[in-house]
C-alpha cells in the first residue's frame, strides 16, 4: 500500500468508527483490506474468549451497529459474521527463513463520544470526520491501518521467522485483550510488541517503549432493592439509590497510598424510576488505578467491603463484577535498543526517546506481560504525530505522516535477521 492507499484506508476506519466490541465494520474492512496477501487469519472463537466478558453489547446494540456497518457500505454476510462471531482478528505472514515470533497488538476500537465539526477540524475540513456519534479520539484508526500496511509491507515474505498481527476490540475500558490471551493466541509469541500514536508528540519523534502506566480494574456495580410508595409505604421499601450513593462517596473517600500513586473514580450512575417511587434498582461502575498491580487489587478489595456495607446498611443485595483489567508494562532492554537503533536510522526522525512513563492505562500491557512470563520480551512503542486537541477530546487528530513512520520502524525490525 502506498501512502494515498494508507490514507484513504484510514480515512474510511475514521468515518466509520465503532465502540467496544461492535467493531464490526472495522473487521470487515480490515479483511477486505488483506485479501490475496500470503496470511493465514483467525476470526471467532480461535481469536478471543468473549464467554467471560461483562456487560457484553446487548442483541439490540449488536443489531444497530451491524446496521450502520452495512448502510456504510460493507457487505450484509461479512457483517453479519462478525456480528455474530466477535470483532478480534489474527493474523499470521510466516517468513521464508526460520526465526522468531513477533506480536503486535493493534487496537481497533473507538471512543463513544463526538467528533469536532468545526471547519477547522482537519477530518471535518477533509469530508471524513464521524457523524454516527463514536470518534476515533485515541488514534486506532491509525493503529489498524499500520497493522494492514505492515502485512502488505512484508507480502514477499524476505524475512526470518513469522509475525502475528492481533487487531484487538475493546481497548476502551481495558476490556479486550484478554479475551485474546484466553483463547491462546499471544502463547507462542517470542517477542510481544505493541504501537501507539502519541499526540502530544511532534511528527518526527518516536518513543522506543513506555514504561510502568497504571495498573486498573474497571468495575461494576449491580444495587438491587425493592420498589414502594415514598411517600404511603416508604419504611417498606429498600432504596437501591442511596446504597449506591453511600458507595459512591465512600469509594471517593478511600485514602491514598504511601507505596503507589493510585486513583479513583465513579464513571455513572443510573437508578430508579421515578420521583415518588423508592428506587428499587441502581448500576454504578467505577474504576481503580495504581502505579502498583497488588496495590490496584487492595483498592478492589476496599470498594467490595464498602459496596457491601452500604448495601447491607439499606438492606438491599450489590453484586459487583471487573469489566476490565490492565497491568503496569516494564518493557526488555534488548527489545527497545532494537526500536531506538531502528527509529534512529530512519530519515524522518528527528527525536528519539529511549522510555517514557505513561500515565494512563492500556491492556497491550497485559499482552507484553503474558509473553515475558513465558519466557518472551516485550516493548511499548509509541509513535509521534502532533495532534492539535488532546486523547479523548474531540479535537484529536493524527498527522497521517506518521503512519508510515510507524510501518517502517516495525518492518525494520521483523526484517533484521
Amino acid at each position: 500500500m502506498d501512502f494515498a492507499q494508507l490514507k484513504a484506508f484510514r480515512r474510511e476506519l475514521h468515518r466509520n468508527p465503532e465502540p467496544a466490541f461492535v467493531e464490526i465494520g472495522t473487521a470487515a474492512r480490515i479483511t477486505q483490506a488483506i485479501e490475496g496477501l500470503p496470511v493465514a487469519v483467525l476470526t471467532g472463537k480461535d481469536a478471543h474468549d468473549l464467554s467471560p466478558v461483562v456487560n457484553y453489547p446487548s442483541p439490540r446494540t449488536l443489531d444497530e451497529w451491524e446496521a450502520r456497518a452495512i448502510a456504510s457500505g460493507v457487505a450484509a454476510d461479512r457483517a453479519r459474521y462478525f456480528r455474530r462471531n466477535g470483532t478480534a482478528l489474527v493474523v499470521d505472514v510466516a517468513g521464508l527463513r526460520p526465526g522468531p515470533r513477533w506480536g503486535l497488538r493493534v487496537d481497533i476500537d473507538a471512543l463513544p463520544m463526538r467528533e469536532s465539526a468545526d471547519p477547522a477540524h482537519f477530518p471535518a475540513a477533509n469530508g471524513f470526520a464521524s457523524v454516527n456519534g463514536a470518534m476515533h479520539a485515541c488514534g486506532h484508526d491509525a493503529h489498524a491501518t499500520i497493522g494492514v500496511g505492515l502485512l502488505h509491507r512484508l507480502a514477499d515474505r524476505d524475512f526470518a521467522g513469522s509475525l502475528r498481527i492481533l487487531f484487538q476490540p475493546a481497548e476502551e475500558g481495558v476490556r479486550g485483550a484478554q479475551t485474546m490471551i484466553d483463547a491462546g493466541v499471544a502463547d507462542d509469541i517470542d517477542t510481544m510488541l505493541a504501537v501507539h500514536m502519541a499526540g502530544d508528540m511532534a511528527l518526527g519523534s518516536v518513543v522506543g517503549s513506555f514504561t510502568g502506566g497504571l495498573a486498573t480494574r474497571k468495575l461494576k456495580v449491580d444495587f438491587t432493592g425493592e420498589a414502594s410508595h415514598a411517600a404511603g409505604s416508604p419504611e417498606t421499601g429498600r432504596n437501591a439509590l442511596l446504597a449506591a450513593a453511600m458507595s459512591a462517596l465512600a469509594i471517593m473517600a478511600i485514602p491514598r497510598f504511601s507505596s503507589a500513586d493510585t486513583r479513583l473514580n465513579v464513571g455513572t450512575l443510573v437508578a430508579g424510576d421515578g420521583v415518588n417511587i423508592v428506587p428499587s434498582t441502581a448500576v454504578m461502575t467505577c474504576e481503580a488505578r495504581a502505579t502498583v498491580d497488588e496495590v490496584a487489587e487492595e483498592l478492589v478489595g476496599r470498594i467490595r467491603s464498602i459496596v457491601e456495607g452500604a448495601a447491607g446498611a439499606q438492606g438491599v443485595e450489590a453484586a459487583l463484577a471487573v469489566m476490565g483489567r490492565s497491568t503496569t508494562v516494564t518493557p526488555d532492554e534488548e527489545v527497545v535498543d532494537r526500536i531506538v537503533e531502528a527509529a534512529g536510522a530512519h530519515p524522518a526522525i528527528v527525536e528519539v526517546i529511549r522510555t517514557r512513563a505513561y500515565a494512563g492505562s492500556d491492556d497491550a500491557n497485559l499482552l507484553i506481560r503474558h509473553v515475558q512470563q513465558r519466557g518472551g520480551q516485550g516493548a511499548y512503542l509509541m509513535i509521534g504525530t502532533g495532534s492539535p486537541g488532546p486523547h479523548h477530546s474531540a479535537t484529536f487528530e493524527v498527522t497521517e505522516e506518521s503512519i508510515p513512520i510507524g510501518i517502517d520502524i516495525l518492518e525494520s525490525l521483523i526484517r533484521r535477521d
